[in-house]
This record gives structure tokens, sequence and C-alpha cells, in this order.
């Protein structure tokens, strides 16, 4: 995970309570490594320089000079999306200028997805995906498309998928959930509160959960088993998700691959078996050749 702040988060509840309240410190306020050294740190945080030392130790960091360079990084990856949210589509825009912001935010959205990938949790998320009976995918709005898409994807690797359209169809799909199952939950905001519902549903059946969200602490991510995430860079104008829906695609895809990875050459055979041949035109039991009219042309047989 290369987020130092997203590993704070995340090994919070397994810190001593000396750890934890330094970590809940930097959370609120990253610049705190950033300005000073480990012993003015441990200091502003009344701990000791050895605390620090294993909080770092602790999330995977050799030493507080690693961390306060991820730090570091993140902050500036943080400025960048502040510059970016300057570029936001305004009523001057032209069309090359439209073109332009929409694909630079796409592109950073891409990145930043990828700085947030663990591997870790996404080898986990696979093979819940390789023991799971079904896969039962949640999403609403434009998270609803990702999860057709990922649907279909599933469904070539012969993985049993269930996917409704309407929010009262996956609060019973959740219900019905098992142990034995895996649920993908789609959700950008991390607070739908149709995906919210569906979810406590899913662990009152111990179902696994994997949420694909935004990298903010939510009620989402707090009930999910596992959590990949996306950057948080939409733009406050928007028609409907765009980046987010890109960086949703691009996790699936990631998913789906490393599935069919673990068996490649089976995966092949199924592949090739559930690929569906696109007929040409001419193949077409309604398109029939006819005899050259007096332009020469071949004719399009109709009925009537």
């Amino acid at each position: 995970m290369s987020s130092p702040l997203l590993r704070l988060r995340e090994a919070s509840e397994a810190l001593s309570p000396t750890e934890r309240s330094v970590a809940t410190q930097i959370i609120a306020d990253p610049k705190l490594v950033l300005n000073h050294s480990v012993r003015s740190l441990a200091q502003q945080t009344f701990c000791s320089t050895a605390t620090i030392v294993r909080l770092c130790n602790h999330i995977g960091y050799p030493g507080y000079r690693d961390f306060r360079q991820a730090v570091a990084y993140e902050l500036a990856v943080r400025d960048q999306t502040k510059l970016r949210q300057q570029r936001a589509i305004e009523r001057t825009d032209s069309l090359e200028g439209i073109i332009d912001k929409i694909t630079y935010q796409n592109i950073v959205s891409l990145e930043e997805t990828q700085e947030l990938m663990d591997a870790q949790v996404l080898q986990r998320c696979v093979n819940l995906l390789h023991r799971a009976k079904v896969i039962y995918l949640f999403g609403m709005g434009a998270s609803f498309c990702t999860a057709k898409d990922a649907y279909l994807k599933f469904l070539r690797a012969n993985k049993l998928c269930v996917l409704n359209e309407d929010w009262h169809s996956q609060l019973l799909q959740a219900r019905n959930a098992t142990a034995e199952d895996v649920a993908i939950v789609l959700s950008y905001s991390g607070a739908t509160v149709e995906m919210i519902e569906c979810m406590k549903a899913l662990k009152d059946n111990g179902t696994p959960t994997i949420a694909i969200t935004r990298f903010l602490k939510s009620p989402v991510s707090d009930l999910a088993d596992e959590k990949l995430y996306t950057a948080s860079n939409e733009a406050l104008f928007r028609t409907g998700a765009m980046a987010s829906r890109i960086s949703q695609l691009n996790i699936i895809d990631i998913l789906y691959t490393a599935l069919n990875n673990l068996s490649f050459d089976a995966s092949l055979d199924q592949l090739s078996k559930t690929y569906i041949q696109k007929p040409n035109a001419e193949d077409s039991p309604e398109v029939q050749k006819t005899p050259r009219g007096s332009h020469g042309k071949k004719g399009v047989k109709t009925s009537g």
C-alpha cells in the first residue's frame, strides 16, 4: 500500500494506545511529520522517539525518514489534486479545452488509483473470488454500470454471478448470500444509503465483502472486509461519475485478469469457449445475395 496515511488509518486498531494517539494526530495534521524531526515530533505528540519508530515499523517503514518521505509524497499528490480542481469545467471552455480537461482528469485518476493499490489486499480479494460459489455484485447509478461490466467479465470466466438492477432486488440478493459467496460493492462516495443497507445484510450472513470506494473513511469502507480504493478526485461539476467510473472499471479489469491468471491455461480454454463470434453482415440470414440489378449492385432482400 503506497499511502502512509492510509496505512495508519487501517492499522489503528492493532496499535498500542500510545501509538494510536500519535497516529490520530498525524492523520489529523500530516504536516506535523514534515515540520518535525523524530525527536521534535515525539515532544509534540507527548511520546518517546522509540514509540514513533515502532509506529513506523508497524505500518511497514524501516524508520522515520522513510515514513516522512512517503508522507511528503502523498501531500504533494494532494496539492496536485487541488491544482486539478482548479481545472474544473467552466462556461467559457472551448471544445478543445473540454477534451484536455476531461482526459487529464481521467489519466490522473488512474495514476492515483494505481498508487492506492495494495498488492496484498488485491491478492486476498482474488482468493475470495476464486473460492466463492457465487459473486454478488452491488451498485447504484454509475456504479451499477461498472457492476454490469464486472458481471459480464466474471460470467465469461465461468463464475456464477448475480446482479439486479433495482435496489430492493439487490437487498434481497444480499439477504440470500452466504459465507461461501463473496460480494463486490461499488460506491464512489462510500455513503450510498442503499449500499450500506445491503452491506449490513451481507455482514449478518457472514458474506465476505469487497468494497471498491474512494480513499476516505466512510460507512461503506467501515463495513467492508477488503477495500480497494479509487482516488477521491471527482470534479464538482459533472453530469455523472466520470473519473471515478474509469478507476472502478480499471480495478474490475485488474481483478478479472488476476483471477484468470490463477489458472492460466484453463482460463484461456474457458475464454475461448465463451467467445461469441460476431457474424459478418453478409452471413446474416436477413441479408441475401440477389442478382445484380441494372446498376450492377447487390440487392438486399426484404419481406413484403
